[in-house]
């Protein structure tokens, strides 16, 4: 049997906890405290193995079983299209295997990497914590303690969930609290901070335009989601908002992403694309990243509630010249050891240790498998 042969998948299910509860977006109720992950563990018959998120069951995993792994890498290192459901523990392993971190990996041509590698961050946690406060000031006051223990642990960049009128609040005075949480949230953070407020599609073109010229003194860096995207809407807002002398940039692609986003994006309608960084995969990304390079659009991957995609999203980086933020959602997962990563000023350090820089338990992992996990062997 030849030595990097996946001779053993183990699957899991691995539950984590935020600091505090996440609340509502404009769409969605309480996110609530804990993180739920499907992990799956590849290991080779010499005892290398590798690590990830992945959704792939039994029965499709039965397909990788047996197969050496220098057979699911591309001529230039990349995972073969049919194994990108196993992408991220197969990067892992690979990184195993050469002793590299994917970082190093993923860059195109062996390009110099000026090392520690710091890969900008923001802190995604500013949900509508605030939903149960009856005035505005009470409201903005909490987000913006929320920002303060952000900038606590280090963070400089943020972002706020915006849309309470679409329909947590009534339109008026949720459009309002909006406005009024952006402010604090500001004056906060101070001015050098950067702050991105995502709707999750709960606006229209209007009240976008209103909130932007209400907030025009906080330097906002992206709106995100605005409305279900649009071309005609896009345009416009981009049109208004040079007549109006403010620079910020329209991001999407998290949720349902329609499926000339990036034609929009090639076109100028769209600044920034922000594909979930699992739903769409890294090999992937890295693709669509290298797209966008030439288009001059940034890269920025959604992630949120898998925990995972802090560390996993900023070894994009290197390969990916537009890549602007790791999405942070701060999450604690009892199996999964992230301590080599560390935020500082508003960057990820993004550790040099092969794969993806970070230790699964074993302990933790196994009994995991035995109580609700699965288990294939060669």
């Amino acid at each position: 049997m030849e030595k990097t042969k996946i001779a053993r998948i183990e699957s899991a299910p691995l539950v984590g906890q935020r600091p505090r509860e996440a609340g509502n977006n404009s769409r969605l109720n309480i996110h609530g405290i804990e993180v739920h992950l499907q992990v799956m563990r590849l290991t080779t018959a010499d005892g290398a193995s590798g690590f990830g998120l992945c959704f792939a069951g039994r029965e499709e995993a039965g397909s990788l079983l047996g197969r050496d792994i220098a057979n699911l890498l591309t001529d230039d290192g990349r995972i073969v299209k049919s194994a990108r459901a196993f992408d991220f523990p197969l990067w892992d392993l690979a990184g195993a295997l050469r002793g590299a971190p994917v970082y190093a990996l993923a860059v195109p041509g062996g390009a110099p990497i000026s090392e520690p590698l710091r890969v900008p961050c923001y802190d995604t946690s500013l949900y509508m914590n605030d939903l149960g406060l009856d005035s505005h000031e009470a409201g903005a006051a909490l987000i913006a303690e929320h920002a303060r223990q952000g900038y606590e642990k280090n963070h400089r960049s943020f972002k706020i969930k915006v849309g309470r009128g679409a329909r947590h609040m009534p339109l008026e005075a949720g459009t309002a609290r909006d406005i009024a949480v952006i402010k604090a949230v500001r004056a906060a953070v101070g001015p050098e901070a950067e702050i991105m407020i995502d709707a999750n599609n709960g606006y229209n073109l209007n009240i976008a335009k209103r909130v932007l010229a209400e907030t025009a003194d906080c330097n906002l860096f992206w709106l995100e989601e605005a409305f279900h995207e649009d071309p005609e809407l896009y345009e416009e807002l981009h049109r208004w908002m040079a007549s109006e002398g403010l620079s910020v940039l329209i991001a999407d692609g998290e949720g349902w992403a329609a499926t000339a986003l990036m034609d929009w994006a090639r076109d100028g309608f769209v600044d920034v694309i922000q594909y979930d960084i699992f739903s769409h995969g890294f090999s992937d990304w890295l693709e669509t990243g290298a797209q966008l390079d030439e288009w001059h659009v940034r890269t920025a991957p959604h992630h949120y509630g898998r925990h995972l995609g802090n560390y996993v999203s900023g070894h994009l980086a290197t390969a990916v010249k537009g890549f602007t933020f790791v999405e942070w959602d701060e999450t604690s997962t009892p199996g999964i050891d992230a301590s080599a990563y560390r935020v500082e000023e508003g960057h990820v350090l993004v550790p040099d240790a092969p794969g993806f820089g970070l230790a699964l338990d074993d302990a933790v992992f196994r009994a995991a498998v035995k109580d609700g996990g699965w288990e294939l062997r060669l």
